[in-house]
């Protein structure tokens, strides 16, 4: 919870004693005229009724905003892997792949930092290490098992993630960042061996 909650919170409950307080010095007061309890009954209930459906409102809100987050976020996912998937495809359609293909490679390295899970980012740094053995002789046909293998292993990673089925492997920060500058780096000397 942040401070506004807090706040917020204790503002609300704040105000539903105060309110209690009233309506019970009013009920009191009232016990000698006709109807007039039964009026401070129904005020009562009325300030409840409204109290509990403005908080429930309220996580309702938050609840189907953090829905629409997710669903925007696994679909720039998925649409960043289709794009990696595809330029991985064209680039073994070739017979020989140019630098142009390799700097695709390296920008979606970029973009799978931005969305990719932990396990993801490893699996691809180690398919970026076959691209940088397979581009020192420009072809595919060299290691076209290892090519596969990894290829292989990037993909199931990929639709573990995107199903939710990672592993339960807690991550640093610090380890992040090493996996991430690695994809990079990785990226870099493919470009480099081309």
């Amino acid at each position: 919870m942040n401070i506004k909650q807090v706040l917020y919170l204790l503002l609300s409950f704040l105000t539903l004693i105060t309110g209690y307080a009233f309506l019970r010095y009013a009920y009191n007061v009232t016990d000698s005229l006709p109807f007039t309890q039964e009026i401070v009954l129904i005020i009562l209930g009325t300030v409840a009724t409204i109290f509990i459906t403005s908080l429930l409102l309220n996580k309702q809100t938050s609840v189907e905003v953090e829905k629409e987050q997710n669903i925007k976020f696994l679909e720039l996912k998925t649409k960043t892997y289709e794009r990696l998937l595809d330029l991985l495809e064209e680039m073994s359609l070739v017979e020989t792949f140019s630098n142009t293909k390799l700097v695709h490679l390296s920008f979606i390295t970029h973009r799978l930092a931005l969305v990719a899970s932990h396990e993801v980012l490893e699996e691809y740094q180690n398919f970026l290490q076959v691209m940088q053995n397979i581009s020192k002789d420009n072809t595919f046909k060299g290691d076209a098992i290892a090519l596969h293998d990894a290829l292989s292993a990037l993909t199931l990673t990929i639709r573990d993630d995107l199903l939710g089925h990672t592993r339960n492997i807690q991550y640093s920060k610090q380890r992040l960042d090493e996996v991430i500058k690695l994809n990079s780096h990785q990226s870099s000397e493919i470009r480099k061996g081309s």
